[in-house]
């Protein structure tokens, strides 16, 4: 975004914190980008690690759970930006049931299988409370998801080979407050 077209493993590296053979190392591991004593070309390096990371195309995902939280999600941004795209949102409130939030419409919970088989979806969010999580999660890995992203304050049971990443939002605020108190 500054011009830049070349950018050494120092120059880099200022940015990151750790030392410039630390980087040389790292970009390594996923192959050649850069040139010796020249660097490394910023817009192939971009595409290299969008590539690596799973950015470099779009991700279709659902949500589950129009709460609060799910109604904060179903509006954020950021999610665009790295080629996230919430294709649906499920609830089984009927009064939340056939709403548009954030350009998503609300669809009731019965239908999550069928869509997410249809739309061959592999990422789901579930943002629902603690008590239906398990279940809720039970069904998205039988209709195929292979990630969730769950913020339910609840430790899931899922089989090894789908990927999870939970956040209880009130343990990292706890986590938060330890490394302050400690510091």
């Amino acid at each position: 975004k500054q011009g830049v077209r070349v950018i050494s493993s120092e120059r880099l590296t200022r940015h990151l914190h750790i030392t410039s053979a630390q980087a040389r190392k790292d970009l390594a591991y996923f192959g050649s980008f850069g040139r010796p004593g020249v660097g490394y070309s910023v817009r192939r390096l971009r595409r290299k690690i969008e590539e690596i990371l799973g950015i470099d195309r779009r991700w279709k995902v659902v949500l589950v759970g129009v709460g609060k939280l799910g109604t904060a999600l179903l509006t954020y941004p950021g999610f665009k930006r790295f080629g996230f795209k919430i294709l649906a949102a499920f609830d089984n409130n009927p009064a939340k049931v056939g709403q548009i939030i954030g350009g998503i419409k609300v669809r009731a919970d019965q239908e999550m299988e069928r869509f997410i088989k249809k739309h061959r979806v592999r990422v789901a969010i579930i943002s629902v409370p603690a008590d239906s999580a398990q279940d809720i999660a039970r069904r998205l890995v039988n209709s195929g998801i292979q990630a969730i992203f769950n913020f339910a304050p609840r430790y899931l049971v899922i089989p090894d080979n789908v990927q999870i990443k939970s956040v209880d939002m009130a343990m990292e605020l706890e986590n938060l407050v330890y490394y302050l108190k400690n510091r």
